[in-house]
Order: C-alpha cells, then structure tokens, then sequence
C-alpha cells in the first residue's frame, strides 16, 4: 500500500492484482490505485499453462503444483488469469513479493510472451521456520531458483535476507539487491497522535510492554509471556499483545498457569498498531525468524524502548547491533525478563531511537524501488 500509494503520487498508473478479493487492509487503498481481482482456475488447467509456459522447467515445478494441500501453492490455479492479464494489460513492472506468487509471474510473463519487468522480493529469512520451511528449502528451492534467475531484479528486505536467499537457492548475492521497506511515511505523525481506547495505555501507574504481530510459531509470544511472567514478579507490569489471534485459548491458558491472566490482554487485529506502540512503556520482539521487522522501525521511531530477539534477521541491522536496543537469544525467556527489567529501569532517550529510526528513510526508500522497478525492460524473453 506505501510503495502504491507513493508511486501514484508521482503520476505512475498503478494497479493492484489481487489473488484474494477480502483484506483487512482493502478500504485503507489510495482511490488512485485499480485493483483487479484474478478468477481462479482449476490446478489441471494451471499445470497445462506451466507445461506450456516452461517445458523444460516443468519437472522442477511438479511439487509447486501438485504438493499436498498444506504446502501447495495457493495461487497457481490463477497462473492463466495472470497471464490473460498480463497480455491485457502490458503494465511496465511487475512486483512480487511471496515465495509461490515470485515462481508464477515468471511463468504468466513466459505464457503472456509480453516484455514487463519482473521484479521480485523475499521479505522473509528461506531457511528458518517449521517443518514446512525445510520441505520448500528441499523441494521449491529448484523452483524458486530457475524462476528468480529469469527476473530483471531479485529483491530483499534486508541484508540478512539477501544472504539467506543466496546461499538457499543457490545464486550470486550480486545478484540480489537490498530494498528497507518504506516504513516511516510522511503520515507517521498523525498515525502516532491516533487515539486508541485501552484503559492500561492511559494510566502512568503500572508500566505496559507491547508484542504486535499474529498469535503463531514465527512471533513466539509463549517466549514472551514466560519473560514477561518472570519480569511480573520484580514490578508492576501490563502486558498487551496486538494481532490477530486464530486460536487464543492456549496462550491465554498459559497465562493463566503462569498467574499473569489479569495483567495480560489480547486486543486483536488494530488497522494503526503505531497508536498502541507509541503509548507504551516497552516494545518487544521475540520472533523466531523476520525479514526486515516494520514494527520494530516503527518502535524507534515513536521513540518506545524496545528489547528484541536476535532472530535472523533484520533486528541485529536495526537495532545496530544492540546499540539502539538490547538484543536477546531467541527463546530465552529469562534473558528476555532479565532485558525488560533493565530497559524498564533505564531507558534510553526517545530522541536517541528518533534518530536511528531516520537512517532507513523513507524518500531514500521509495528512491531505490523506483530505480528497480522503473530499470529497463528484458530484450530477451527465451532465456531459461
């Protein structure tokens, strides 16, 4: 949405192509950008256009289609709609930026026999994760990488991406260009001035830490809830996490075995989490694995101290090492406890992390994904 909004703002004909109509996100679309919602197809039909796309490549593309329903690509069966629209459309770029979506655009381009721009993203560190992760490192990477070696540009969201991505599928980090996400918008301001109603964030008594993210395996939340449990029994302390929660009962189980039930609270999914951010005492990342965490950005830039996990990656390049926030041991609770005491007890000026914060700017952002996305188009649409 910032990098549509900001380029429609510079007179560029923006279009959104969408696999999903629903979103959370959808009403908050600049009136500027088109959005068209792809038809979804059969898989058969999405295997035919594959065939047909990159006969050669096919072989390595049969677990992207044929993978079982919970690792199989979800969007494949929309590969000839894209390519219809492609051929329709004949936009200047294309950008990507999710692991199956990245291997289909090259297809629907090789299908459309049209000259657009690819440019593709990875916004999340390949290599880590659950089972899941190391059954598309096995069996997507071939995929992945015949398909990114046809892109005009290959995308991270942070240098420890770039890295990951490299060693993962196999190419050169030359090929790959780091792009920080444009986070810090020229409406910050006003999304921290936002009111937000929550009795705790409007009390000065008991100090409130914050987690915003979904309720899953990558935020490891039970990281923080044992932390924050442990940290409870030195001081007064509130916890709030914001975030969709699919299933709440056994995190808010815990809480309860842990005797922090009263002092923690899952408010859900908010469209401003900056609001929530900026009014709290203490932000806290306990990721297990990240791209290039927005939020944690966000957090200096409110001027909230933040403690975070040294998860791969993103939060090390932000945080410059632990200098502009105490970095911690992903999964270890009493080292996080040990970090918010001490954050809590001496926090750092709100300017201090203000300043980091203006290091990953957001013209300097919007600048560099011109560059990428506005480079010239391919001459040669047969390369493998």
């Amino acid at each position: 949405m910032i990098l549509g909004r900001a380029f429609a703002e510079r007179g560029h004909r923006v279009e959104f192509v969408l696999c999903d109509e629903e979103g959370e996100l959808r009403s908050m679309l600049d009136p500027r950008i088109r959005v068209l919602v792809l038809p979804r197809g059969s898989r058969a039909a999405a295997a035919v256009a594959a065939l047909r796309a990159d006969p050669p490549g096919f072989p390595r593309l049969l677990p992207h289609l044929f993978a079982p329903r919970n690792r199989a690509s979800k969007t494949v069966v929309q590969l000839p709609a894209l390519a219809a629209y492609l051929r329709e459309r004949r936009p200047y770029s294309l950008f990507s930026a999710d692991i199956h979506l990245n291997v289909e655009v090259v297809l629907a381009r090789r299908l459309a026999g049209v000259d657009t721009r690819i440019v593709l993203s990875e916004r999340n560190h390949f290599s880590s994760g659950k089972r899941i992760k190391r059954w598309r490192a096995r069996w997507l990477a071939p995929a992945m990488r015949r398909a990114y070696l046809q892109a005009e540009a290959i995308t991270a969201v942070s240098h420890g991406v770039a890295g990951d991505l490299a060693t993962s599928l196999g190419i050169p980090e030359t090929r790959i260009t780091v792009l920080h996400n444009p986070t810090i918008g020229p409406d910050f301001a006003a999304r921290i001035a936002a009111p937000v109603d929550h009795p705790w964030l409007d009390e000065e008594r008991v100090p409130v830490v914050i987690g915003v993210g979904y309720l899953g395996y990558q935020k490891d939340f039970e990281t923080l809830l044992r932390a924050f449990a442990r940290a409870r029994k030195e001081r007064p302390l509130r916890l709030v996490i914001v975030g969709r929660a699919k299933k709440p009962e056994p995190f808010l189980s815990l809480a309860e075995e842990l005797g922090v039930r009263r002092e923690v609270d899952l408010v859900g999914y908010q469209p401003n989490p900056v609001a929530w951010v900026a009014r709290a005492d203490l932000f806290v990342l306990s990721s297990r694995y990240e791209g290039f965490p927005n939020v944690l950005l966000e957090a200096l830039a409110c001027g909230t101290p933040v403690v975070s996990t040294d998860c791969p990656h993103g939060p090390r390049e932000i945080l410059d090492n632990g200098r502009y926030g105490r970095l911690v041991p992903v999964g270890d609770p009493e080292r996080m406890a040990t970090a918010m005491l001490e954050v809590l007890a001496d926090p750092p000026e709100p300017d201090f992390l203000r300043a980091r914060a203006t290091v990953f700017g957001y013209e300097e952002a919007i600048e560099a994904y011109a560059r990428v996305l506005l480079g010239p188009r391919p001459t040669d649409l047969t390369a493998p």
